[in-house]
């Protein structure tokens, strides 16, 4: 019943501090753990799974692999950033791929995880363009492309992305309340986890008089953020490389 969750790692080749703490992670705590949850953004970017031999993306895979190995079940939910990651890469890194939301009983408890861009519904032109790139047409479309043209055109997406979040008011770029509540009455009120907004924190909801705990993983910077789970208790922790 023992879980561990993490999301946002944004890993690439310009922030080797993050590979380093990620790797040093999975050589550590999440050793010896039943399972091992990644909701999404675990790369900054993912232009297809045909580019799952470049080298950051290989050295993850075989670290990947070598947990899951060990016999540990890493479960992957795509985010926004990677979420092109698909079943041939996955499955070269020993892990399985997770819809978004996904509701998890461990035990006697009831977990609804996902990435968390889906609830961030003020923000009305991030979720016009998330309808566009989660449609299966456009995403066999662009993947028909070559990878060079899609990686040049990632590139221009995420230029175009960092000056949009500078324009926006912060508030509609985190989760909105009723939309979370709504979720979580969908699902018959459990814990919901999720990451996206860089805005670690363990919330509170009362939905329908049930009280519900929503609990935000941070984002990873030279350090190594986590949630774990005991089959009873959430703890937070950071392993610093």
């Amino acid at each position: 019943m023992r879980a561990l969750f993490i999301s946002d790692l944004h890993l690439a080749e310009e922030r080797p501090d993050t590979t380093t703490a990620f790797l040093a992670f999975l050589a550590g705590p999440a050793r010896g753990v039943p399972a091992l949850y990644i909701l999404g953004d675990l790369f900054e970017y993912w232009a297809g799974d045909d580019d799952g031999n470049a080298p950051l993306n290989q050295a993850m895979a075989e670290a990947l692999r070598g947990l899951a190995e060990s016999g540990c079940a890493i479960y992957f939910m795509p985010g926004n950033r990677d979420f092109l990651l698909g079943a041939d890469y996955a499955a070269h890194a020993g892990m399985r791929l997770l819809p978004d939301p996904f509701l998890l009983r461990l035990g006697h408890h009831d977990l609804l995880l996902s990435h968390g861009d889906a609830l961030c519904t003020d923000d009305l032109a991030y979720q016009t363009y998330r309808r566009q790139v989660r449609d299966p047409s456009w995403q066999a479309s662009f993947l028909s492309r070559p990878l060079a043209e899609r990686k040049a055109f990632i590139d221009h997406l995420r230029i175009r992305s960092e000056q949009a979040k500078r324009e926006k008011d912060l508030t509609i770029m985190d989760v909105n309340r009723a939309a979370v509540e709504a979720l979580l009455r969908k699902h018959g009120y459990p814990t919901l986890i999720h990451g996206h907004t860089h805005r670690p924190a363990c919330h509170e909801h009362r939905v329908d008089d049930r009280l519900c705990r929503r609990w935000v993983l941070a984002d990873w910077h030279g350090s190594a953020p986590y949630l774990a789970f005991d089959g009873e208790r959430f703890s937070t922790h950071e392993l610093i490389p």
